[in-house]
């Protein structure tokens, strides 16, 4: 089985830039970056219950991994950096840690947790996902978004920003975010930081300079931290021609 994908410059040469979006996004979310990230073929995939993968489930981050390999094989992608924002990125760290890395040149996380190393800290955070899903399933889904980007993570978009990401979001099936939540919870998520020290390719770790949570992990963790300017959580989207700049740099730096 495969995800939903689409491919975006294909008759460039040069490693494959992989996008992978967050919770409630879908993969051509990311065609502002890619837009200006010309130079490199680009894969967006829709990850499970997402998007065109919505009749897709993953149990867990095994599962949700190795659909991602078999994608990049049935796509013929044989050379690739893996870009992953929020949801995507923790998905993107966890395969880069303990999936088929066979291809893979390098990670380039957005605002991605890289775990919880307390055990009493993971059952909270299941718990806190727990009550979202079951709201998600029991609730009409505009009514459950206004209350969700009123969290601290989102508090740098203006009511304008705040309602047109509602509008967007709503589209979501509300089960299938639900289902997201379970099984993918950050509760379930291993603590990927020693895991991460020790990659051997390169990896770099983004985040807007208006996400002081995410800056503050970076700094805990010592996570190679590049930080886009005048953006919060989600840089990608507030300042995509100053985010594509910086994977830009960063490919030409490596390759």
């Amino acid at each position: 089985m495969t995800l939903a994908c689409r491919r975006y410059n294909a008759h460039n040469e040069g490693p494959w830039l992989v996008w992978l979006h967050g919770l409630l996004g879908e993969g051509d979310e990311w065609a502002p970056v890619i837009a200006a990230c010309h130079e490199y073929p680009s894969l967006v995939i829709d990850l499970p219950r997402h998007g065109d993968s919505a009749s897709i489930g993953a149990k867990n981050f095994v599962e949700v991994s190795a659909l991602l390999t078999e994608t990049l094989k049935t796509e013929d992608i044989t050379h690739y950096w893996l870009i992953g924002y929020s949801l995507g990125g923790r998905i993107a760290m966890y395969h880069a840690c303990f999936g088929d890395t066979t291809g893979l040149m390098g990670l380039i996380v957005e605002g991605g947790n890289p775990g919880l190393y307390d055990a009493s800290e993971r059952q909270n955070r299941i718990a806190h996902d727990m009550r979202w899903a079951q709201r998600f399933r029991d609730e009409p889904i505009t009514k459950i978004l206004e209350q969700w980007y009123q969290q601290p993570v989102f508090a740098d978009l203006n009511d304008e920003k705040r309602q047109l990401l509602i509008e967007k979001r709503s589209r979501n099936a509300g089960f299938c975010i639900a289902e997201s939540l379970e099984c993918l919870s950050l509760g379930h998520q291993p603590w990927l930081v020693a895991e991460l020290q020790q990659l051997t390719l390169p990896f770099i770790w983004l985040c807007g300079e208006k996400d002081k949570k995410f800056q503050t992990i970076a700094q805990q963790y010592s996570l190679p931290l590049t930080t886009i300017p005048h953006a919060g959580h989600n840089a990608h989207q507030a300042q995509p021609v100053a985010y594509a700049a910086v994977i830009n740099h960063i490919l030409s730096l490596f390759g």
